[in-house]
Parts: structure tokens; C-alpha cells; sequence
């Protein structure tokens, strides 16, 4: 086979993706166990979703802080460039030694993972706490009512991960909920459960293990599907169980970026609308008595006036005869 037949099919493999370089890099972008980070859900344009969240995350990340502070890395956007006209083992070979050499170095604060369902992208994060991030996010959200994505849904913290069968996640919350629900620490709560792409595990069970679980840290932790101080979020994706405990979930509307920035709408008062109703029904009930009495006072005076005539009229043939 000639150089340049050989020469082609390589030019070929950088063209289009071919050989194992692409199916390296697949294997390690996706969510995976022991992994923290945040779960952003949108609908559909998981791309503009990805662009939109390192635009929001870093916003206020650089706030709490500060910016981040990038590692040099030797020009490797270069070394890219030029690994055109390499070799593709070449290639391959010097982007190794440059992890090797630079490690933990090369881990971004914000990266993106292939979460493992549809609609649902996964930000791994690094050297910070995303529940604070994100409750921070949606804090300033819920004040300023200022709207800042689009395609954005929700945004749920994952400061756990753990297996997504039943045994693996009672074992795993045992001691990841301690903080929250351990004597002397108590608090209402509910529990927020969603599988994808996961059909091992039933809602019902799931919730009323982690339920016992929570109650047996301390039993004055209660339920409160309401409004609860505590929210606990389960959230399945395959083989992944990703869990959280944040606060506000009710008033942040769920965590969802769209909702929380819309004006809050007044409820009607209850308490006069019902002062108002009682008060017309008992004008009713008053008008009805009154009628009532009227009618019953005509019916006597009715009978009174009967049994006088007719003694009249039993005088009066009496006389006659």
C-alpha cells in the first residue's frame, strides 16, 4: 500500500471522528457514582441548555468565589491545531502525558457530563458546595425578578451520589442525612423522588424507606408536604442515584429558574370571602325566619277567626229553632 493511501486514511479518521479518541472521551463524560454537581433540566435544545447554564453558574460562582483560575496547560489549543498533520497514536500519546503531568489540574470548576437521559444535562462541579450555589442563584432570582435564561427548567443540586438500588441508597442516606435529621438536629421535610430510565425502583417503596429512615434519626422530624423546611431530592437516572437537601423548595417553586422569577400572585383572602358568605347566609336564614314567622302568624289568626264563626252560626240556628 502506498504512503499516500496511507497517508489518506489517516487525514480520514481526524475528518470524522474515526478510530478510538472519540470513544475515549464518550467514556468519560457521563455521570457517574461519587460525583457532585448539579442536574439542569430544559426543554429539548440540551445545547443552548449547556451555553446558558456555564453562563449562569459562572456568574455567580465568580461572585461567591471569585474567578476562576485557569491552569496553564502548556498550549494545548495549539497542540491540537497542529496534531492535524501528526499521527493520530501521536496525538493521542502527548494529550496522555499532559493528563499525567498536569493531573487534578486539568478539571475545570464547571464541566459538562452526559447525564444519561433525555432533556437532562449534568454539570459536574469542583471545589464548591452546589447547594449553596444554586439556592444563592435562585435566592437573587426570587428578589430581583429578573429573568436570565431561557431554556433553562430546573436546576437541582447533587452534593451525593450514590447506586440506584433500593439496599445501596438506605446504606448511602444512613449517613448522608445526618446532618439535617439527626438528634438533636430535627426539621419537616418531604421527599422529592424521580426515576429516568430506571424501572427497578418503585416510587411508593423508595419514599417510605428513606420516610423510616429519616424518622428514625430522630422522631420529631415530620412530614410536611406543604411547606417544609427541608426538602429531600432523589433523583434516578439509570444506574445513578443523585441526592440533595436544600431549603426552600416551595417558595423557589421547585427549583425551576422559569417560575421563580414570575410575580407572585396574591391569594384570595379566604377568611373574608368566607366572612362575606357567612354573613350573606345569615341575612338569608334571617329574611327566611321572618317570612316564616309572618306566614305562621297569618295561619293562626286564620284558625282563630274559623272556629268564632262557626259558633256564630250554631248560636244562630240554635236561636232560630
Amino acid at each position: 500500500m502506498s504512503a499516500a493511501t496511507n497517508d489518506s486514511r489517516k487525514r480520514g479518521k481526524k475528518r470524522y471522528g474515526g478510530g478510538h479518541h472519540n470513544k475515549r472521551w464518550k467514556g468519560s463524560r457521563e455521570l457517574e457514582v461519587g460525583m457532585q454537581g448539579i442536574l439542569i433540566t430544559c426543554n429539548m435544545n440540551e445545547r443552548k441548555c449547556t451555553a446558558e447554564a456555564f453562563n449562569l453558574l459562572n456568574e455567580y460562582a465568580d461572585k461567591l468565589y471569585g474567578p476562576e483560575k485557569l491552569q496553564d496547560n502548556n498550549g494545548s489549543s495549539s497542540d491540537e491545531e497542529e496534531a492535524d498533520e501528526e499521527d493520530v497514536d501521536v496525538a493521542l500519546k502527548k494529550e496522555v502525558a499532559q493528563l499525567q503531568t498536569s493531573g487534578a489540574k486539568q478539571e475545570r470548576r464547571f464541566q459538562a457530563l452526559d447525564s444519561g437521559a433525555n432533556n437532562v444535562i449534568f454539570i459536574k462541579t469542583q471545589n464548591l458546595e452546589s447547594d449553596k450555589l444554586v439556592h444563592h442563584i435562585l435566592s437573587d432570582l426570587h428578589s430581583t425578578k429578573k429573568k436570565k435564561s431561557r431554556v433553562i427548567l430546573r436546576m437541582l443540586p447533587v452534593t451525593g451520589t450514590c447506586k440506584a438500588f433500593q439496599d445501596d441508597m438506605v446504606k448511602y442516606l444512613t449517613t448522608f442525612l445526618e446532618p439535617w435529621f439527626k438528634t438533636p438536629n430535627c426539621a419537616t421535610y418531604q421527599i422529592a423522588f424521580k426515576a429516568r430510565n430506571s424501572s427497578h425502583n418503585k416510587r411508593d417503596e423508595i419514599i417510605k424507606s428513606i420516610a423510616g429512615l429519616v424518622g428514625k434519626l430522630n422522631p420529631k422530624n415530620k412530614v410536611d408536604l406543604t411547606n417544609p423546611e427541608l426538602t429531600v431530592i432523589v433523583e434516578v437516572i439509570k444506574a445513578v442515584c443523585c441526592i440533595s437537601v436544600v431549603k426552600d423548595y416551595t417558595l423557589y417553586r421547585k427549583y425551576n429558574v422559569q417560575e421563580v422569577v414570575k410575580e407572585d400572585v396574591p391569594k384570595p383572602d379566604v377568611t373574608a370571602a368566607k366572612t362575606e358568605s357567612n354573613t350573606a347566609e345569615e341575612k338569608e336564614k334571617h329574611d327566611a325566619e321572618e317570612t316564616n314567622k309572618e306566614e305562621k302568624k297569618g295561619e293562626e289568626d286564620d284558625d282563630k277567626n274559623v272556629p268564632q264563626d262557626n259558633s256564630e252560626v250554631d248560636k244562630g240556628e240554635v236561636d232560630g229553632e
